[in-house]
């Protein structure tokens, strides 16, 4: 059952307190720090609250689910990211329909939106996805160990060569789900340093944004660098069964 549109106001401004002193303990500027509200498995009237609230970042899965909820709020001056797992065969939606595309993880499908975009005449900002946590049922390139990430930079190389119209802004990690505070700080702080060796690696790309940090541990985040947070369930509840 979806949240009143009162509870929903309540927990996004409550999140954005939350986010706010989370830059403070860390001595960040909290406008460096942007929400995500994703809105995977949530109905329109749920989006709609949150966006009259004040949101204007969106975070979605699957480039079906987003389409029709685009369309229902194209009134709005809204901002789409598309932060799951890409099929190769629904680039297109990406490329025509989302702002940003949080989770590039293969040169393939780079290649893949390169032709896309191309053809529509339209550049991309985009995130490289990284699995800093080795886990099988994660996308992205496995960055768990340091010194295996100078085999990341040939092909990170060739994306930037080959792929003009993907304008590289950084990373996104989805670390392993923990419950131990110390153990999800280090994958934030390990994915932190991984941005950082590809900034030296890269000088002439922009590295600015770390996305990494769900409802559950957001704040460990922030203060490890985190600048976009992707949050859906602490602002618009259970998704409805």
């Amino acid at each position: 059952m979806a949240l009143e549109a009162r509870i929903i106001r309540e927990n996004y401004f409550r999140i954005l307190e939350q986010i706010h002193q989370a830059a403070v303990r860390s001595g960040r500027d909290p406008s460096q720090i942007r929400l995500i509200v994703v809105t995977k498995g949530q109905p329109i009237e749920s989006i709609r609250a949150v966006v009259e609230a004040g949101a204007r970042t969106l975070g979605e899965n699957y480039p079906e689910e987003a389409l029709p909820k685009i369309e229902a709020l194209r009134d709005y001056s809204l901002e789409w990211h598309m932060i799951g797992h890409l099929q190769s065969r629904k680039a297109k939606f990406v490329a025509q329909y989302f702002d940003w595309f949080q989770a590039l993880d293969s040169l393939r499908l780079a290649q893949k939106l390169e032709r896309v975009l191309s053809e529509q005449g339209r550049r991309l900002p985009v995130l490289l996805e990284f699995n800093v946590g080795g886990e099988e049922s994660k996308s992205g390139w496995r960055a768990e160990d340091p010194d295996s990430w100078a085999e990341l930079l040939p092909e990170i190389e060739q994306i930037l060569v080959t792929c003009p119209h993907l304008i590289i802004q950084g990373i996104m990690t989805m670390p392993p789900l923990t419950e131990d505070a110390d153990q999800a700080r280090r994958y934030f702080a390990h994915s932190r340093r991984l941005r950082d060796f590809l900034a030296r690696a890269f000088p002439g790309v922009s590295w600015n944004e770390i996305s990494m940090g769900t409802s559950a541990d957001f704040p460990l985040a922030i203060e490890e660098g985190a600048t976009m947070v992707r949050i859906g369930q602490a602002i618009l509840g259970p998704r409805p069964e």
